[in-house]
């Protein structure tokens, strides 16, 4: 496989790409629908849950207006901050590919549609927050949180964005985080390991497609 190695800033999104996050997702999301009174007999219908901001999620999936939407991404985090934030394995090898990629130089960074304070504790728990220089992501109070956004956000903390956007990738399961490289201008790469499909990935316009951790290397 070739090599690429005309990148320095390398963007990690969080859920899909470097940790299993469906588990604690899926059962937190359950809980919330449960507790609004909403059945939800397909437990993989909840897997579109990974990627896009929560509370763009409960109102687009079931149809939910502000108000509700607000209270079911407050039951979600009532019982996800206490248990599902715990149950997010990592991908077999990722953190390997981590820890080579740090040592051949390239700088790291976690761009994720998770609250920041959530996926510091995910990453810290899983063992593999030494490895990034920052994370990005919304505020608790963010409904939304553009992908676009954040990896700009990403880009200005590296330097002068006209230097720095060249030398950056982002790497991601979801046409979300696809999408929003295309549209801050930068290169990007999809993982077929997580959440999403080839078709997905490359209808998103990505730069490259893997299906293994160790590909990403």
């Amino acid at each position: 496989m070739e090599r690429i190695s005309n990148y320095k800033y390398l963007f990690f999104d969080l859920d899909g790409t470097l940790t299993q996050s469906e588990f604690g997702i899926i059962d937190s999301v359950l809980y919330a629908l449960n507790k609004l009174g909403i059945e939800e007999p397909e437990r993989d219908n909840l897997k579109r849950f990974i990627g896009p901001p929560l509370f763009d999620s409960f109102s687009r999936y079931y149809h939910m207006d502000q108000q509700k939407a607000d209270e079911a991404v407050r039951l979600y985090r009532e019982i996800y901050e206490v248990k599902g934030v715990y149950n997010q394995p990592l991908y077999e090898g990722i953190k390997d590919v981590l820890e080579r990629l740090t040592k051949d130089g390239f700088t790291l960074l976690v761009v994720t549609s998770k609250p920041t304070e959530m996926a510091e504790i995910v990453l810290k728990h899983d063992g593999i927050r030494e490895f990034f220089k920052d994370v990005i992501g919304p505020s608790r109070a963010e409904r939304h949180s553009e992908k676009e956004y954040l990896i700009r956000t990403a880009i200005d903390l590296l330097g002068e964005y006209s230097e720095t956007a060249p030398l950056s990738l982002m790497i991601g399961d979801r046409h979300y985080d696809i999408e929003g490289a295309v549209r801050a201008g930068i290169d990007s790469m999809g993982v077929l390991y997580g959440y999403g499909s080839r078709e997905e990935l490359e209808g998103a316009g990505a730069t490259y497609i893997v299906e293994t951790p160790e590909e990403i290397y």
